[in-house]
Parts: C-alpha cells; sequence; structure tokens
C-alpha cells in the first residue's frame, strides 16, 4: 500500500519523459510547437507540456550562466584596450589643431593674389562673351532678314526652315533677353502668316481642281469609251473570221494600226496641293490640314451629288457622273502621290458615301424612266463611268448590280415598244405575197435574214413566200436583240447569252406570236390571208435558228455551244404549234365556205323517180372553189401545209355528207338520190386525184391520198348501192370494204332508206327475185345494227359473232380466236 503511490509517479514522469525529448529536439532543430501543443490537449495533459517547457527554461538559462562564466576574463580585457585608444585620440587632436593654425598663417598672403587672379579672368570672360553675344546677334539679325525676304517672295518653305533653325540653335542661345523677346514673339506671327498664305492658295485650287474635275472625267469616259470602241470593232473582225472560216473562206488577218494608248496620263496641276502638304508639314500641323482637307473635299462631293430637278435626268446625268468621275480620279492621283495627306480608308469612305447616293439617285431615275432608249442611254454612259473609275481601283459592283436589277424593266419597256411596232405591222400588212423589184430590196429584205432558198440571186420581180410583215418583224427583232446586248453588256454578267436567249424567247413568243395569234384568233381574215398568216408562221420559225446564231455573235459565245441540239429556241416550238392554229384557222375559213356550197344540198330531190346521169350543182361549185383553194395554196404554202389544207376540206365534205344523211331534215331518200351522190363522189374524187398527183403531192405522201380522206361518204354510198347490203355485218367484209362507218350511224341512215312501193315492192308477179334479194338484205341490215350496237367492241385479236333469235330475243356470243 505503501509503495503504490511510488510507481504511479514513475509511470507518470516515463510518459513526461517521453514529451521531454520530443520538445528538445523540436527546440534544438528550431521545429514548429504547435503540433506537440496541439496533440498535448487533445491528450488533455496541458499541465505536463508546461511543466516540461519551465524545465528546459530552466536548463537554457543554466546553460547561460556556465557561458558567461567561462569568456568573462575576455571581456575584462577588451574593456582596457578600448580605454588606450581613447587616449591616443585625444593626442591626435592636439596635434593637428597646432599644425592648422601655422598653414593659415603661410597662405594668407597667397590668397590675396589668388583673389586679384580671379578677378582679371573675371573680366575676360565678360569680353568674350560678349563678342560671342555680338555675333550672335549678328547671325539671328541675318537669318531673320532672310526670313522677310522669303516671305515677302512667297517662298515660304525656306523661311519655314530659316524660322526652325532660329528656333532650335539661336533662339535658345541668343543672350540678348530683348531681342530673344521680340524673336520668340514675331516666329508664331511669320508661321500665322505663312499658314493663312497657303491656305489661301489652297482654297483657290479646291475652286479650280473642282471646276475642271467635269473636264477630267469626260476626258477619262471618253479615253474608256474609245477602248470600248476598239473592243468591240476587235470582236467584230473575230465574228467576221470565224464565219469565213465557217462558210470555208480562208480569213484575211491585217495588223491593227491604229492604237488606243488606256494608259494616257490625265494633266492637271497638284502643286498648290503639294506645296500646302508640305507647309503644313513644316509646321507641324500636317494632321489639321489633312482634316481640313478632307473635309472640304467632302463638301465638294456632297454638293457634287445632288441632282437638280430643273433638268431631265436624261440631260443631266452625263455631267453628273463626269463631275464625279474627275472627283476620283484626283481622289486617286492625290492617295496615290501625296504620302500621309489622305488614306485608303477616308478614300473608301468617300467613294462609300458616293456610291450609296449614286445607286439611290439611279433607282430613283430608273423607276421614272419609261422610254427602253433613255434606259439604255444612261446605262451605257454609267458602265463607262463604272469601267473608267475601276481602272482606277474603285469598286464598282454594287452600281453595276443597280442596273442588273433594271434589266427586267428595260426589256419590258423594250418589249412594249416591239410590241407595239409588230402590232402596227401587222395592221398594216396586207398579207400578200411581197413583190421584190430591185436587187437592194432582195438583199434588205431577203438575203439579210437568210430567207433565200439558194444562193442564186433570182430573176426579179421575185415573187418571195411571205407578206412584207415578215422582214420588218424580222428587223424588229434584230433591232431587240442589238438594243438587249446594248444593255447587257459591259454589266455585272460576264456570259449574259443565257439572259438574252430568254428574253428572245419572250419576244418571240409573248409579243411576236402573241400578235399572229391575235390576227388568227379575232381578225376577220379571208383564205388567202390565213393562209400567208400560216406562211409567215413559217418562215419565222426558220429565222429562230438566225436569231439565236445572231445573239451568239453578239455575246461571243462560240458558234458550236449555239448548234447543240437543245440548244435552240423555245420559240421555234411555239412557232410550230401557232402555225398549226393558223392551219385551223384557215380550215375553219375553209370549212365556213364549204359550208355555204354544201347548203345548196337541201335542193337536192331526195326522192327522185328518176336516177339522175351527171353530178347535182353544188358539187361544181365546190370543185371550183376547191380548185382555186389548192391553186392558191400551192403558190403560198409548202407541201406539207398543202397537203394539210386539201385533207382538211376534203375530209369535210365527206363528213358533211355523212352528216346530211344523218340530219333530222332528211327525213327519207331513195335509190335514186344515193346514185346522184355516187356521181358527186365520183366528180369529186376524180379532182382529188387530179389534184394530188398535179401538185407533187403523190411523191411527198404515199400513205394517204386526197380520195382517202372521202372513204366514209364512199363506203357509205357503196353500202346504200350494195346488192348484198347485209355483208356490213359480216366482220371481215366490214374491216375491208366498210371500215370507215360507223354502227348507228349505219343503222340510222338505213332507216331512212325508203325506195318506192311500185318500184320495189310492187305485186308480186311482177317481183323479180333479184330485188326481192336486195329488200331482205336490207331488211336484215336495218334490224341488226340496233342490236349489234349494244355488244363491245371487236378487239384487234378476235371477232364476235352476235347470232339473234327473234322469236326468243335472246344472244349467244360466240368467240373465236384468230388465227
Amino acid at each position: 500500500m505503501m509503495h503504490a503511490p511510488s510507481n504511479k509517479r514513475t509511470a507518470a514522469e516515463n510518459g513526461d519523459g517521453g514529451i521531454d525529448v520530443v520538445l528538445m529536439r523540436s527546440l534544438g532543430n528550431g521545429e514548429d510547437l504547435g503540433p506537440i501543443v496541439r496533440y498535448a490537449f487533445e491528450c488533455g495533459k496541458p499541465e505536463a507540456l508546461l511543466h516540461q517547457l519551465r524545465n528546459v527554461v530552466k536548463k537554457k538559462e543554466v546553460e547561460i550562466e556556465e557561458l558567461c562564466k567561462l569568456h568573462y576574463d575576455e571581456f575584462i580585457l577588451a574593456v582596457d584596450e578600448l580605454r588606450g585608444v581613447l587616449v591616443d585620440a585625444y593626442d591626435l587632436k592636439s596635434s593637428l589643431s597646432s599644425e592648422n593654425l601655422r598653414l593659415q598663417e603661410v597662405a594668407s598672403a597667397l590668397l590675396l593674389k589668388l583673389d586679384a587672379l580671379l578677378e582679371l579672368y573675371l573680366i575676360k570672360k565678360n569680353v568674350t562673351e560678349a563678342i560671342q553675344t555680338l555675333k550672335v546677334c549678328v547671325q539671328v539679325s541675318k537669318l531673320c532678314l532672310a526670313c522677310n525676304m522669303h516671305v515677302a517672295n512667297n517662298r515660304f518653305y525656306p523661311a519655314l526652315k530659316i524660322l526652325d533653325l532660329i528656333e532650335k540653335d539661336y533662339l535658345q542661345n541668343t543672350p540678348l533677353k530683348a531681342l530673344r523677346k521680340v524673336i520668340d514673339k514675331q516666329i508664331p506671327a511669320i508661321k500665322l502668316h505663312i499658314e493663312k498664305q497657303v491656305c489661301s492658295e489652297f482654297n483657290d485650287w479646291l475652286l479650280h481642281i473642282r471646276s475642271i474635275a467635269k473636264e477630267i472625267g469626260q476626258l477619262a469616259i471618253g479615253q474608256a469609251a474609245s477602248a470600248r470602241q476598239g473592243d468591240e470593232e476587235k470582236r467584230a473582225h473575230q465574228r467576221e473570221a470565224e464565219e469565213q472560216s465557217r462558210s470555208g473562206v480562208n480569213p484575211v488577218y491585217a495588223l491593227d494600226s491604229e492604237h488606243i494608248d488606256e494608259d494616257t496620263v490625265l494633266e492637271f496641276d497638284l502643286a498648290p496641293l503639294y506645296r500646302s502638304h508640305h507647309i503644313h508639314t513644316c509646321l507641324g500641323i500636317q494632321e489639321k490640314f489633312c482634316e481640313y482637307y478632307y473635309n472640304n473635299r467632302l463638301m465638294q462631293l456632297n454638293l457634287d451629288l445632288q441632282i437638280s430637278s430643273a433638268q431631265p435626268f436624261l440631260e443631266s446625268h452625263q455631267p453628273f457622273f463626269a463631275q464625279i468621275a474627275g472627283f476620283f480620279i484626283v481622289e486617286d492621283r492625290v492617295l496615290r502621290t501625296s504620302k500621309g495627306l489622305l488614306s485608303e480608308s477616308q478614300v473608301e469612305s468617300l467613294w462609300d458615301s458616293a456610291m450609296s447616293k449614286m445607286k439611290s439617285v439611279v433607282e430613283d431615275q430608273f423607276s421614272h424612266t419609261n422610254t427602253a432608249n433613255h434606259l439604255l442611254l444612261i446605262k451605257d454612259f454609267v458602265t463607262l463611268f463604272g469601267a473608267t473609275l475601276s481602272r482606277h481601283g474603285f469598286q464598282v459592283t454594287p452600281l453595276l448590280e443597280v442596273l442588273d436589277n433594271s434589266r427586267d424593266k428595260y426589256h419590258e419597256l423594250l418589249l412594249s415598244e416591239c410590241r407595239k411596232q409588230i402590232g402596227d405591222i401587222l395592221t398594216s400588212d396586207t398579207f400578200e405575197q411581197m413583190v421584190i423589184k430591185k436587187e437592194y430590196e432582195y438583199n434588205m429584205n431577203v438575203v439579210s435574214f437568210h430567207l433565200q432558198s439558194s444562193d442564186t440571186v433570182p430573176a426579179f420581180p421575185f415573187i418571195a413566200p411571205f407578206s412584207s410583215s415578215v422582214p420588218d418583224a424580222c428587223r424588229v427583232v434584230r433591232s431587240f436583240i442589238e438594243d438587249s446586248v446594248s444593255y447587257l453588256s459591259y454589266g455585272g454578267h460576264i456570259n449574259f447569252h443565257d439572259v438574252l436567249k430568254k428574253y428572245l424567247d419572250k419576244l418571240m413568243i409573248d409579243v411576236l406570236n402573241e400578235a399572229l395569234l391575235s390576227m388568227i384568233h379575232t381578225g376577220n381574215l379571208g383564205v388567202s390571208q390565213a393562209m400567208q398568216i400560216a406562211a409567215n408562221i413559217a418562215v419565222l420559225e426558220r429565222t429562230c435558228d438566225l436569231f439565236l446564231w445572231q445573239a451568239a455573235q453578239l455575246c461571243s459565245v462560240p458558234l458550236h455551244l449555239v448548234e447543240r441540239p437543245h440548244a435552240g429556241l423555245t420559240a421555234k416550238a411555239v412557232f410550230k404549234a401557232s402555225q398549226n392554229a393558223a392551219y385551223n384557222a384557215l380550215l375553219n375559213v375553209v370549212d365556213s365556205k364549204l359550208d355555204e356550197y354544201l347548203a345548196l344540198m337541201s335542193s337536192i330531190n331526195w326522192t327522185a323517180d328518176e336516177a339522175p346521169e351527171h353530178a347535182n350543182d353544188y358539187i361544181h361549185e365546190i370543185v371550183i372553189y376547191l380548185d382555186l383553194l389548192i391553186s392558191t395554196a400551192q403558190q403560198i404554202l409548202p407541201l406539207d401545209a398543202l397537203y394539210k389544207v386539201g385533207v382538211g376540206a376534203l375530209h369535210h365534205i365527206s363528213d358533211s355528207i355523212v352528216a346530211t344523211f344523218l340530219s333530222e331534215s332528211l327525213k327519207r331518200f331513195n335509190l335514186n338520190a344515193i346514185i346522184g351522190i355516187d356521181n358527186d363522189l365520183k366528180m369529186l374524187e376524180a379532182f382529188a386525184d387530179e389534184r394530188f398527183q398535179s401538185t407533187g403531192l403523190s411523191d411527198f405522201k404515199r400513205d394517204c391520198s386526197f380520195r382517202d380522206c372521202l372513204v366514209e361518204s364512199r363506203q357509205l354510198v357503196n353500202l346504200l348501192l350494195s346488192n348484198q347490203p347485209d355483208d356490213f355485218m359480216d366482220p371481215v367484209i366490214r374491216e375491208k370494204a366498210y371500215g370507215a362507218l360507223d354502227y348507228k350511224k349505219v343503222a340510222t341512215i338505213c332507216e331512212k332508206l325508203k325506195d318506192s312501193p311500185d318500184r320495189l315492192f310492187g305485186s308480186l308477179s311482177n317481183r323479180n327475185a333479184k330485188q326481192n334479194s336486195r329488200k331482205k338484205s336490207m331488211d336484215t341490215l336495218k334490224r341488226r345494227p340496233r342490236r349489234s350496237t349494244e355488244n363491245k367492241k371487236m378487239s384487234s385479236c378476235s371477232f364476235v359473232y352476235v347470232i339473234w333469235k327473234w322469236d326468243q330475243e335472246t344472244i349467244c356470243l360466240l368467240q373465236q380466236a384468230s388465227t
């Protein structure tokens, strides 16, 4: 029990000893005690740490005491030595004081002599400075006099150089204050005077350069026009050589002896500007002058961009653009020759401002211009203006885009003018074949548009296959192409052939073709006039290739590109369709005239007692009219059109004859009337065969002749005159002999066929077997078509036989496959 506390203390001391070792090591190494303190508080033993720190302090105090005891003797010796040094210092001070007193006594006399010498040196210095001052003043006076002379003679640059020399080298070194003050006061006055004089000269130059800007612009635009004309002549020679090469003629090349110097320097005086700029640079106010120049030129530009409302733009556009061209030609020269006066950004700013104003002016004026020629004149000059300034590095694309945006309006106006011209041409045309009496007329109206059929000059007078409106219309189209090329040339598009082709198609289709169609549909045309219009359209169709070729030449497009299969004008196909419309109108006129003659069929005795020996009267009138019609068509129309006219007329006659049998006004006819119609058809067929041979159509159209156009009426008459009319029900016979006839029509017409009872259905005693057989056959034909129309049409590979059982009213269809 007595030893328990002792053991407990020992353990605590051992624990505290561990902390002491760590603490001593950390203090010895100079480490931070923070972790140890934190650890002691975390372990709940701060008193142990405090105890250990106190022990460390005690140990360090013991070490300090031991160190002081060890070096005590050395401190005593050091204090003694310091006291000895202090005594030596007092001795040295006493000796220095005595030596100083002796030195002052010896040097007093020498100091008096030195003062006298220094006074003499000062006098000499003053005299020398006075001489130097006089020299400087004399030099400054001479420079001032020279400066005054230069200013009086307007030689400002040497005057400024003198002023600069005075300021830098003499003004601060001038010893005379009064003179320096006067000079310092006069230098700014002289510079201000020079600045005013230079500005006055510069202002005069500004007025002068603005007054001659229009002349400069006109001269430059004239050079651009000359260059353009030279290019056009070269292209014309190139087209001529290409045409000669295509025709097999070796082209002749010639050296162009006339050469237009496109780089001719425009002469105008910029010396006053250079001088003003240089003087202001010497004055150190270059930026001020540059700003002054830019602002004044900007004001001048704004004045130049104003449009006078008192004068039409057509008259004022050339001076307007020439003035602007001259302005920017001057600015371009200033930019390239005077360094630092103008910057590219300033010139671009001026150009952008002018471009914006010019675009708005051109757009506004174009919107109020209603004449194509006026638009072309303005556009032509604007493109010359653009070409002129583009040679000086200015971007003119936005202005050309305005012109391109106006091309639709220009062409609409041009088309409107062409529409009026073509309308007047067609109105004044009599649509008679053109008679050419002189060779120059032939060349002007035929050769110039490649309308000749051969290269041989015909005998005069020459009757052309077209009327006078064709060459007149061709001249309008050619003028349209030239005007369109003039507008589209030198614009924003390099290749404008496709654009021209589109507008050319529009002219040919929407203007020329529509005018012709209007004449066809609304005009009160005779047969010869309708024929001539059809012939004219055929000629105009051929001219499409010529106009496309001319457009390609003017656009400098290789002709082999134009000759490609699908490179032609759409108008060519449209004219082809319009020919059909003209032929249809012609046929309508012919049909109307034929209807007048066919109306005479009403005078036929359809129940005559005797069969006529000759044709009826109406057919004579028809043959005479057809003879005149085909003769006229043979002179005017090509064979293909002649064939269409003949076929159409004969088809109409045949259809009208059949329609007469079907008409409700014809209630009954007999066999004698059919014999009369047969005589009519024979006469008409003979005429058709003769004209088909004499016109040369037998070689041109072998598949269908004029006689074939009468096939329906001929087969109908043959059927009605047949002894076995019921053969019509036999598919083989019908296909061979009556293929053009219709079931319903045959049924209707057969119902109207009523022979006289005395002749056909007399007493049983005098009726022969032949008449009885024909009557039965006709009765069968009358009954069967009514039933057969209820069946389907025969297919190409089968025949349908219909058998009627009249008592049972039933139908059996037997279908046999054809072999």
